[in-house]
């Protein structure tokens, strides 16, 4: 999950610990100052989808210790909620925002500047039991009856199928990144740094070997641990915690879902938290380092490298509830409710993008095919199309796309955004800096004779432009996503594009980066193509192509009625 797509958040949900009442109180007071929808739950609640209403316009928090946190996990990760803690305890990893700046920094959240890092979770079946967890299975030796009893037992590790060995202590751990900072840590685990790290890793907990060295396995392993003896299993510190009988397999493995975790600047870092609470020599707390220092010189970002990062980050945070529709849609029997699904992504991803545009550029217009438009108060004006190809998104179909583009005074387009969710696939051009796809730059092809050229065609009501290009070239495509068009042409996919009539938002964002990757675009006559706000309704085609090929497409069109 993207932190620009909690721009939307609307509804917070909190889990409080007893003697939590100034937190929830400071929580509460924010809440009604931002028009948000706030509602507090005691720790151990079953949280239900009559909580959460919409999922995707809620934020939970988890306030107390790492105890409530992991509580917070298990209780909204099925609601696909991110989490945010807020840590009134004392030592605390997980839980990192202290409750003086809980009101900053859920500005922040709701400004779409927090991230949100998805956390690996596990697995776990043992007998009877089956759950998940974000932190650690612990299976230790169950206490004998008697003092002269033996406190340590034998478990068998495996690891998809094959046999690891004999543990004999008083015990095991199977943990994940999360889990690293706690009793893997104190058993002489590697502590890994657990954003974006997906490992399961098997620490042995007071083996009685010299050889017993951690390791570390993928998520998607299946870690097999069979008890010779009667052990404990503690799941997460607690959460769960049973008796296992002798012969009994616990199977850990990397869970479907991850946790999303809500990071904000106002939360220790993990390293800064390893350095406070477990003493690490490593630097003092408030030491910056040469790298930081370096940072602190460099000249501020200029407002268009901002622009283009600000709406490739809601392209992508659109995509999300766009990709996670489109998903719906084969499952769908009637045509009426797929068009309540289309109504709902339509609305999801404007929803997101204008809002982010809203927070980071106040006095900037925006115009959408979807909404009215909101005047520009300096010139600037940002043209969305949330959904480009829309039909192709309704009959499941992957080629749609997600198109942003920034107009200055001239309205001529200097930043422009089109993204494809199904494919993962960003293309970006700023005006006199290049275009891109997904980081690297582009150009398009060199072809410029008609029989050597692959070409395009959008809308074409009476199938004219196949007939003028389809026996003359090596093919006309149709992708049903104009954006998507002009990139593949930008990006030397395709050799050119026809579209018979277009939208101002249909085309600006891909315009941009076929211009700035090289290529040209003009009307049917020949005449720069421009975008026109005032259009009133009136469409206008383009032909856009790499540039070398586009007076033989003129020539050849000048001769056919297209």
């Amino acid at each position: 999950m993207h932190g620009r797509r909690l721009a939307t958040t609307k509804e917070a949900i909190a889990l409080a610990t007893p003697d939590s009442d100034e937190t929830i109180e400071r929580l509460r007071s924010w809440a009604a100052g931002h028009d948000i929808e706030f509602t507090c739950l005691d720790i151990g609640t079953e949280v239900t989808d009559d909580h959460v209403g919409r999922a995707q316009e809620t934020v939970a928090i988890s306030i107390g210790g790492d105890g409530a946190f992991l509580e917070g996990v298990r209780a909204f990760t099925p609601h696909q909620l991110p989490l945010l803690g807020v840590n009134t305890g004392t030592l605390a990893f997980l839980a990192r925002v202290n409750p003086n700046d809980l009101g900053d920094a859920m500005d922040e959240v709701l400004r779409g500047r927090s991230s949100v890092h998805a956390r690996q979770q596990y697995h776990v079946t043992a007998g009877d039991l089956e759950t998940t967890g974000i932190n650690e299975v612990f299976l230790q030796k169950h206490p004998p009856e008697e003092r002269h009893q033996t406190k340590v037992g034998t478990l068998h590790v495996y690891v998809d199928d094959e046999y690891v060995g004999r543990y004999f202590g008083s015990g095991l751990i199977v943990s994940t990144p999360t889990g690293s900072t706690g009793r893997s840590y104190s058993n002489h685990g590697p502590v890994h740094y657990p954003h974006d790290n997906r490992t399961l890793q098997i620490i042995p907990h007071e083996t009685i070997s010299a050889t017993s060295d951690p390791i570390v396995v993928s998520q998607e392993s299946t870690v097999q641990v069979v008890l010779e003896d009667d052990f404990d299993i503690d799941v997460d510190g607690g959460r769960r915690y049973e008796r296992l009988e002798p012969g009994t397999v616990v199977t850990v493995t990397g869970a479907d879902r991850p946790a999303q975790v809500i990071r904000t600047s106002y939360d220790d870092p993990f390293i800064t938290a390893l350095v406070d609470k477990l003493g690490w020599g490593l630097r003092s707390l408030d030491d910056e380092g040469p790298r930081e220092r370096l940072a602190a010189d460099e000249e501020p970002t200029d407002f268009l490298t901002q622009a283009a990062r600000v709406a490739r980050e809601a392209a992508r945070s659109a995509g999300e509830p766009l990709h996670e529709l489109h998903g719906q849609v084969e499952q769908i029997e009637y045509k009426t409710d797929k068009s309540d699904i289309v109504t709902e992504a339509d609305y999801q991803s404007e929803h997101i993008i204008t809002t982010v545009i809203e927070s980071e550029f106040p006095s900037h217009g925006i115009r959408s095919e979807e909404s009215p438009a909101v005047p520009s108060e300096d010139g600037y004006t940002w043209l969305v199309d949330p959904l480009d190809g829309t039909g192709n998104f309704a009959h499941g179909n992957p080629n749609y796309s997600v198109s942003i583009a920034l107009l200055d005074a001239d309205e001529t387009p200097v930043i422009g955004v089109v993204y494809s969710p199904e494919s993962d696939e960003m293309f970006h051009g700023v005006a006199g800096r290049g275009a891109y796809q997904n980081g690297s730059p582009i150009e398009p092809t060199d072809r410029d004779r008609l029989d050597e050229s692959m070409l395009l065609s959008g809308y074409d009501p009476d199938g004219s432009f196949l007939q003028a290009f389809y026996n003359e070239t090596q093919g006309v495509r149709r992708l049903g996503s104009a954006a998507l068009h002009l990139a593949y042409v930008a990006a030397g996919s395709a050799d050119a594009v026809w579209e018979y009539d277009t939208h101002p938002w249909d085309v600006a964002a891909g315009l941009c980066i076929l211009r700035e990757a090289g290529g040209a675009a003009t009307d049917d006559e020949g005449a720069d193509y421009c975008v026109r706000l005032d259009a009133d309704g009136d469409r206008t085609p383009i032909l856009a192509s790499n540039g070398v090929v586009h007076d033989a497409l003129l020539e050849h069109l000048s001769t056919r009625d297209v």
